[in-house]
């Protein structure tokens, strides 16, 4: 019986169209045959999954596990099959791997920082109304009647 003991990325890189998730020795252990082996960097040490399809691409990669003098080495392809494994990575890489983006378009973000701006100056508008600060509200007010 296989199972995951403790599965912590050492840490994830976003490049460009991938999340690598890096592993380190103290932060990937599995537990085989009710004993406890360690990863070791010997061969493979990360995990890259291209953020596009939500796949993982290095499934061939070969990771080392140590038990004393006693190494166990697993595919990636064969981690997957594992339900622990599944779990602890989804949650690894929830917050790099977002749901699709809801403004897509740069007229709509142009939009959206538009309208910041002009809260922006409504606020200032008022501070400067609440100090009876006249020169700072005809500065304000002169700039939102320019946008």
């Amino acid at each position: 019986m296989l199972s995951i003991k403790l599965f912590k990325p050492y840490y994830v890189k976003e490049e460009g169209k991938f999340i690598r998730v890096v592993l380190a020795y103290q932060y990937f252990s599995l537990l085989m045959d009710e004993k406890v082996y360690n990863f070791v960097p010997l061969e493979a040490r990360e995990i890259r999954i291209n953020r596009d399809t939500k796949e993982i691409e290095n499934k061939e990669a070969v990771f080392v596990f140590q038990k004393g003098k006693k190494y166990n080495r697993i595919a990636l392809g064969d981690l997957m099959k594992i339900k622990d494994f599944q779990q602890h990575l989804t949650q690894i890489l929830a917050p790099y791997i977002a749901l699709p983006n809801t403004i897509d378009k740069p007229d709509e973000i142009d939009g959206i920082i538009m309208e910041l701006e002009r809260n922006n100056l409504l606020r200032l508008i008022d501070k400067a109304l609440d100090e009876k600060d006249m020169e700072k509200f005809h500065f304000y007010t002169n700039n939102l009647l320019e946008m």
